[in-house]
């Protein structure tokens, strides 16, 4: 059984232990977090500690830390030996320069702690400093998820760039949409079915043939009247937006 520590509690760390606790090759020993009121999900369940100098020895570390603080705790970890990964989409695997053995350990989802997910359709991301290590990983990305992709970290930056683009942006333009129902007294959920359709339809016919939508069809009076329904900022949005798809398809119109 090979061990693992994880150091961080917050929405990937849950996420990774409680997909972990299921795997038959995998054990994590230990999770770590120097705000201790922060381990409460892990007590009962796994060792916690929030002093870094009583970490276990394990063969695997996994830091599931913000971007700013990868390299500094890297560096105070005790086992200088083991496999030190991150988790990180935006961070490269040289922000571990220095480990005898880095790597990186990228699960390609949005979490919550309050909403679970099904791992193992999770696309996991790997790198290694070592042929050895890159098979590691393999292994424990294939223990819990049916997609696991070797991608450097070039790669992982544009793709972290484009995760940003159809999750984080994409769930902003929701809130402007769940914003403009309010003030209107319509319930949210009345949209509910188009945002899941939108979203299946990029999925299986790809984004740029599911395109709809005023701004395809340049129909100005349309996006003229809807300019004239929304605040400033929303209406500032609404422009490049539907500027970006007329230049999409231009040639179309």
């Amino acid at each position: 059984m090979i061990s693992i520590v994880i150091i961080g509690a917050g929405n990937v760390a849950t996420h990774l232990f409680r997909a972990l606790i299921s795997s038959k090759n995998f054990q994590v020993v230990q999770v770590y977090n120097r705000t201790k009121e922060n381990l409460g999900f892990f007590k009962d369940k796994v060792d916690t500690t929030s002093n870094i100098e009583q970490l276990k020895v394990a063969d695997i570390y996994i830091l599931a830390l913000k971007d700013d603080i990868i390299s500094t705790v890297a560096k105070t970890l005790p086992n200088k030996d083991a496999l030190i990964v991150h988790t990180s989409g935006a961070t490269s695997i040289k922000a571990l320069t220095g480990m005898e053995r880095g790597g990186v350990f990228y699960p390609l989802q949005t979490f919550s702690k309050t909403k679970e997910v099904d791992f193992s359709q999770i696309p996991i991301c790997i790198e290694a400093s070592y042929r050895d290590d890159e098979v590691i990983l393999e292994k424990l990305s294939m223990d819990i998820s049916k997609n696991v992709y070797k991608i450097d970290s070039d790669q992982r930056k544009k793709l972290h760039v484009a995760a940003v683009f159809v999750s984080n942006f994409a769930n902003y333009m929701y809130t402007i949409g769940e914003d403009i129902c309010k003030n209107n007294n319509i319930p949210f959920e009345i949209l509910h079915p188009l945002i899941i359709e939108t979203a299946e339809k990029a999925t299986k016919i790809g984004p740029l043939s599911s395109q709809t939508g005023p701004a395809k069809r340049n129909d100005e009076a349309v996006i003229e009247k809807h300019l004239s329904l929304i605040s400033n900022e929303q209406r500032n949005i609404y422009k490049i937006i539907t500027h970006a798809i007329q230049g999409l398809y231009g040639k179309e119109l």
